[in-house]
């Protein structure tokens, strides 16, 4: 993997990374941008104890280009985008609209590859394999910067998740705080811990999903299940079988493993509702330790934290969504149409569809 820095026309940090060490990136962006400005701000709610960026310039966003204007496709003659050479493999760049910036953090923008019609499950694993990489330099390189306390990869795919370019992509929100669901997460280790003398709550869940029903596929390195009180219709959370805290700690047969299960996973879920449907839509989320201080949720270390990702959908059916309603964003409880078993069941038959 290459990796090439350079800074966009209103002095936004662009990196290519390439499959091949003997590429050069020396394009410039021939764009007139003014210097980017923005408003986030982060507050703090008094009564729930999270947080919430406030960025109103946001508002102004690209939205739903046609494919002749996307700005995440590479420069072409006087079609001028974020991207300024012709080709890339993978690039990252600092978003224009941010959520967060300067002392409230930093989000960018993850281009999987140059195809503008392809998805991340059309890529090559060789490709997959580049774009991993590129999430683990980019949690490096993020965990470093003095207001950031976590690093969130993830991927929202299909106009139903929210989605408003359809350029394959991705994000890397680098936060000023630990959220609010990692913070669960970590109460919830640190009382099982105490409770079982040490037990970690990870890989007993772990060990209990691999010996169930609700697996979905499993190599020698990673696998994916249904969790038990999965909220979502479709939702598959993928464990390295090692626990790592974060994706730096993967090993080389972890990292070689990843592209072929994953890749995999996503097909699945493409034919969870027959071809006919449209792509199904998604998020995909990595789930990383925080990097800032762990005293407050009872002892619990980076360690005791297992990196995994959680895929999910809103389709429920056939040309149906679950929307969040009354008890879900009210009371945050979860009312979920399809048993988990079901949809372990329905995501192993379709291996061979």
């Amino acid at each position: 993997m290459k990796k090439t820095s350079t800074r966009l026309a209103d002095g936004r940090e662009l990196i290519y990374y390439d499959l091949s060490d003997d590429t050069v990136r020396d394009a410039p962006d021939r764009r007139p941008l003014d210097v980017t400005v923005t408003t986030s701000e982060i507050r703090r709610d008094p009564l729930l104890g999270d947080s919430v960026a406030i960025a109103s310039h946001r508002q102004g966003r690209t939205y739903h280009p046609p494919a002749d204007e996307c700005p995440l496709c590479p420069s072409e003659g006087d079609r001028l985008s974020e991207i300024p050479d012709s080709s890339y493999d993978v690039v990252v760049f600092e978003n224009r609209f941010p959520s967060l910036a300067g002392d409230s953090g930093r989000c960018e923008v993850v281009c999987f590859t140059s195809d503008h019609d392809a998805s991340f499950a059309d890529l090559s694993e060789r490709q997959a394999r580049l774009v991993l990489e590129t999430w683990a330099d980019r949690t490096s390189e993020l965990s470093h910067l003095p207001a950031v306390e976590q690093v969130f990869c993830f991927e929202n795919r299909g106009a139903e998740i929210g989605v408003t370019l359809q350029h394959p992509h991705g994000q890397i929100y680098a936060y000023p705080f630990t959220t609010p669901r990692t913070a669960l997460m970590l109460r919830q280790v640190a009382a099982h811990k105490a409770a079982t003398s040490g037990e970690n709550l990870f890989d007993a869940v772990l060990e209990r999903e691999l010996a169930g029903e609700r697996v979905v596929l499993e190599g020698d390195h990673w696998a994916a299940f249904v969790p038990y009180a999965a909220h979502w219709p479709y939702e598959v959370h993928l464990y390295p079988k090692r626990r790592v805290p974060d994706l730096l700690g993967l090993d080389e047969a972890a990292r070689a493993e990843f592209a072929p299960v994953y890749l995999e996973l996503l097909r699945r879920f493409d034919r969870i509702f027959g071809t006919d449907e449209p792509p199904t839509p998604y998020i995909a989320a990595w789930h990383q330790a925080p990097f800032g201080p762990l005293e407050e949720y009872g002892g619990v270390t980076r360690d005791d934290f297992a990196l995994h990702l959680e895929l999910f959908t809103i389709r429920r059916t056939s040309g149906k969504l679950k929307f969040l309603a009354g008890s879900e964003s009210g009371m945050n409880v979860f009312i979920n149409d399809v048993p988990p078993e079901r949809a372990a069941q329905r995501l192993r038959e379709v291996a061979t569809s």
